[in-house]
């Protein structure tokens, strides 16, 4: 009788978690502003710059191009990370989201884990965003 009842128990919590990650939905994307914004923070948590995962969100307009780049909080260090804030944060503007996706974009000298990160990350958002519009 114990192990009807422990079976049922964990057959019922198991239920109750699924329905939770369904109802929550999917944190990678969502709408701001009449925009799509793509969020890498668990898309590319595997994605690392010099010191760790660089989460950035994607927003994307109703025409289907990039408007922007938002770099999320990181470990990187704040010197380098500023020069590759810099240097790419505005490379896909403007761009349509298949041209902005094979866009070939270099990496920032003395900042090259952290740059190819963001370039990886910004990739990998834009991949997401056309398999899920």
């Amino acid at each position: 009788m114990k192990r009807i009842t422990l079976l049922s128990c964990c057959s019922l919590i198991a239920a109750m978690l699924l329905l939770q990650s369904f109802v929550a939905g999917d944190d990678a994307i969502s709408k701001e502003d009449g925009m799509i914004v793509i969020n890498t923070t668990e898309l590319g948590k595997s994605v690392e710059g010099n010191n760790g995962p660089t989460p950035l969100k994607v927003y994307i307009n109703k025409n289907n191009k990039v408007e922007r780049i938002e770099f999320l909080k990181s470990q990187e260090t704040p010197k380098y990370y500023a020069k590759v804030k810099e240097a790419l944060k505005d490379k896909w503007n403007g761009l349509m989201v298949k041209e902005a996706k094979t866009l070939q974009v270099d990496a920032v000298t003395g900042a090259t884990y952290s740059s190819n990160a963001v370039i990886e990350n910004v990739r990998i958002a834009l991949d997401y965003y056309l398999n899920h519009k």
